[in-house]
């Protein structure tokens, strides 16, 4: 009896952790079941459920060299996983775009939230002008944010030397692009 019990709370134990596990959780480090550490040749077992489509224009490219783009079983884009050299299958992730509002981080961030949702849960460590958008680097955080110029008032819209502060971006500013950079190990 003692032994069915031991066995009946191991199980149990086990089903819980499974339950704890979100594949949708962005943290630091990890996009649901997957971490920067993971390399590209591994993305068919990590995402076996999902469609898997190659964007590599590698001659002969093998298994997933090169950036694939992730399709749940409804068709819906999940990710874009771009490697660090195109050419090896054994190379980490580098950057990965997130399009599934699915997709959250512990503070509830998703590629559907506004700036006003940056403002409220995160400290931004720096804003980049580029030509037609602003990139938001989130601080402590993987996380960096693009913003369309066209969200920000005209002043800034057509000044690339204009330094952009965060209260500058209006709170209903949407993303244009919700991007992870993992810097690769060093080996």
């Amino acid at each position: 009896m003692k032994k069915i019990l031991f066995i009946a709370g191991i199980s149990m134990a086990f089903v819980q952790c499974g339950k704890d596990s979100d594949p949708y959780l962005i943290k630091n480090g990890a996009v649901g079941n997957f971490s920067k550490e993971m390399k590209m040749k591994q993305v068919d077992s990590i995402f076996s459920n999902d469609s898997i489509v190659k964007l590599s224009s590698v001659k002969g490219a093998i298994g997933t060299q090169g950036e694939v783009e992730i399709y749940d079983k409804d068709g819906s884009k999940l990710l874009l996983l771009s490697p660090n050299d195109e050419s090896s299958p054994d190379s980490e992730i580098t950057n990965i775009q997130v399009f599934d509002p699915r997709y959250k981080t512990e503070k509830g961030l998703t590629p559907a939230s506004t700036f006003k949702d940056v403002k409220a849960n995160y400290t931004i460590d720096n804003i980049q002008t580029t030509i037609n958008s602003v990139v938001v680097f989130l601080k402590d955080s993987d996380i960096y944010l693009t913003i369309d110029k066209k969200n920000l008032p005209e002043e800034l819209r057509y000044n690339m030397d204009a330094k952009v502060e965060a209260t500058q971006i209006p709170d209903e500013a949407k993303f244009k692009y919700f991007m992870i950079g993992w810097e690769p190990s060093s080996k």
